[in-house]
């Protein structure tokens, strides 16, 4: 089918469905309040989590191990619950309710996390440099209370992240030209201010936290979190609000069961010619042709003389017989699982960036030449955001035009391809973390040292710019990985489940946060009685963080060979047999379906 056939197609599939609803587009008008939401979410939600280890090391005096593996486990529940979100919103709730719901329990979250810091019985008494080895851990009753935060944090970021951005679009026609060029807009004004908000939570907010005061630093972004759900339900009236019509998940689940109760079955010699072939009138996905990858799944689409079919064409019980369309888009969504795993060991190096990066500054001298300014450690973690920042408009400006003349391919190299080069860039993030360890710790153990940090430990006279070249590469690593896998699950997915897409790449993340915080404590626990002693003990300086990067590294090394075994298997959605990135990357309607 011709690109135009299927934009006319989908431009009168959405005007009927504009026309059922009465649909009053006032995208522009709408724009400032959603992005004023959006960014005073960010600033809030992020100014809370970026200095949790900082937080909970030197307030709640746990051990570092304990609060990584806490933030961690935190961190990956947050990005695993906008699936359940996105499945409430697109079956029951739709958007507009969940983000108002999840709005106003990360305002809730927050308050109880500012009210641990500003209530002295909600956290344990203060422990000072000297006697970080007797500290006072928090009580049963405090520590439940600072987890009651996190819940309310979660339940929020399960409802916000995956329905923000298609909340926006929501607000805009795609069928008119001033409504493509707002959808455009409102992405460009989102991940401008989603940057602006990560870069001055890492370094204004955080810096409030460190050195001023924990209340005050807490209730800031509290404050601007109020302002977020403020600002979005004032602009209620002129909200377009999309009713929800049902979780896409269900037709997933009935290719499945179909496919057991003919498990016995055997398929034709020509399925793709034989097989049950109904495509649902007024369908927003794209037609696919037949693969041959997981032929199991080819059995729901047997018609046996049990099944009936209804004048239209449809089967009678679509839990006993599917079109080839629907098990082809299942298809699709079990061929992007392998290449969604091998995104979570990727990730695991990345999580260290914003977990031991933070403790590694903590004991390294933070001073900004003569004037006794003292950078806040968890605001290293801006140069990442900076080397994301800054690489992405050369590549795509630059890199991309470029790489295009020699290899005619619309994005100058394939989703896979970039894929792959942010994974080696990890395995190389890992390399210097290591070494850059290796000279702080040398300095602390050879040299001067300039006192004892917060957290336990002599500070280590290594500049604390040594950590950037890490970050740096570890945000380049980002612009090629973590952009490619949004890209690859928005257009890999059928195009009725973008917000389950758009959930996969947060759910990447959970599963690399879950398995980063096993594995800090089981290499705490296997390695406490080793012979090189415990690898990560509060005191960095007794410790072999260098170990435990390159760990990591080859962590790295198995995962790219994995990743390369999947993608050379892999087949892009609607190439058949045959892979071809171009007729990929130009997809029928990815830019009208939102």
């Amino acid at each position: 089918m011709e690109k135009n056939d299927d934009d006319k197609k989908v431009h009168h599939d959405i005007e009927d469905h504009v026309d059922k609803q009465k649909i009053n587009y006032r995208g522009v008008k709408a724009m400032p309040y959603i992005i004023g939401n959006e960014t005073f979410e960010k600033l809030g939600t992020i100014g809370t989590s970026s200095n949790m280890v900082v937080y909970l090391t030197t307030v709640f005096n746990m051990k570092s191990a304990s609060a990584t593996t806490l933030v961690n486990v935190f961190n990956g529940t947050t990005n695993f619950a906008p699936l359940i979100g996105a499945f409430l919103s697109d079956a029951y709730f739709g958007r507009y309710k969940t983000l108002g719901f999840a709005s106003i329990s990360s305002l809730t979250g927050m308050f109880v996390i500012m009210l641990t810091a500003a209530i002295t019985k909600l956290h344990p008494p203060h422990c000072g440099t000297k006697d970080t080895g007797h500290c006072i851990g928090p009580t049963t009753l405090q520590f439940a209370f600072l987890l009651l935060g996190f819940a309310f944090l979660v339940v929020g970021a399960g409802g916000i992240r995956p329905c923000n951005l298609a909340f926006g679009a929501d607000q805009f026609n795609p069928n008119t030209e001033s409504g493509k060029r707002g959808i455009n807009s409102f992405f460009n004004w989102y991940y401008f201010t989603f940057t602006f908000a990560m870069m001055v939570s890492v370094t204004l907010i955080v810096y409030v936290q460190s050195d001023i005061n924990w209340a005050i630093g807490l209730a800031i972004p509290t404050f601007l979190m109020f302002l977020s759900c403020a600002t979005y339900f004032v602009g209620s009236r002129i909200y377009v609000k999309v009713k929800p019509e049902g979780s896409p998940l269900g037709r997933v689940v009935q290719v499945f069961v179909a496919a057991k109760k003919k498990r016995r079955l055997k398929l034709p010699e020509n399925p793709h010619l034989s097989l049950f072939s109904y495509q649902p009138t007024g369908s927003i996905n794209a037609s696919l042709p037949y693969t041959d990858q997981f032929r199991f799944l080819d059995k729901a689409a047997i018609i046996t003389p049990e099944d009936s079919i209804k004048p239209d064409g449809s089967a009678v019980d679509p839990w006993r017989l599917c079109g080839m369309q629907q098990v082809e888009e299942v298809k699709c969504i079990m061929r992007v699982i392998p290449i969604w795993a091998s995104g979570i060991i990727y990730y695991t190096a990345i999580v260290q960036m914003h977990t031991y990066v933070v403790l590694q500054a903590l004991q390294s001298d933070r001073r900004l030449g003569g004037s006794g300014f003292e950078v806040p450690a968890a605001s290293y973690i801006v140069f990442a955001m900076v080397g994301l920042t800054f690489w992405i408009p050369i590549y795509d400006r630059i890199i991309v035009p470029t790489l295009r003349k020699f290899t005619g391919k619309e994005g100058g190299i394939t989703l896979l391809q970039r894929m792959g080069i942010g994974i080696v860039l990890s395995i190389t993030t890992m390399l210097v973390s290591a070494v850059v360890e290796v000279r702080r710790r040398n300095y602390a153990l050879t040299r001067p040292t300039l006192g004892i940090a917060k957290s336990g430990g002599a500070i280590s006279s290594m500049p604390g710019l040594w950590l950037s070249p890490q970050l740096l590469l570890a945000g380049l690593s980002e612009a090629f990985d973590s952009v490619g896998q949004i890209e690859f699950y928005y257009k890999q997915f059928p195009e009725n489940m973008r917000s389950i897409a758009g959930s996969f790449f947060f759910l990447t993340m959970a599963g690399a946060n879950y398995l980063s915080g096993f594995l800090v404590s089981l290499i705490h626990r296997v390695t406490a009685n080793s012979p090189t002693g415990n690898w990560l003990p509060d005191d960095l300086n007794k410790g072999r963080l260098d170990y435990f990067y390159y760990l990591f590294a080859a962590l790295g090394i198995l995962n790219f060979g994995y990743f390369l075994v999947c993608a050379r298997w892999y087949r892009y959605k609607g190439t058949g047999g045959v892979t071809i990135e171009l007729a990929n990357e130009s997809t029928p309607t990815e830019k009208h379906i939102v």
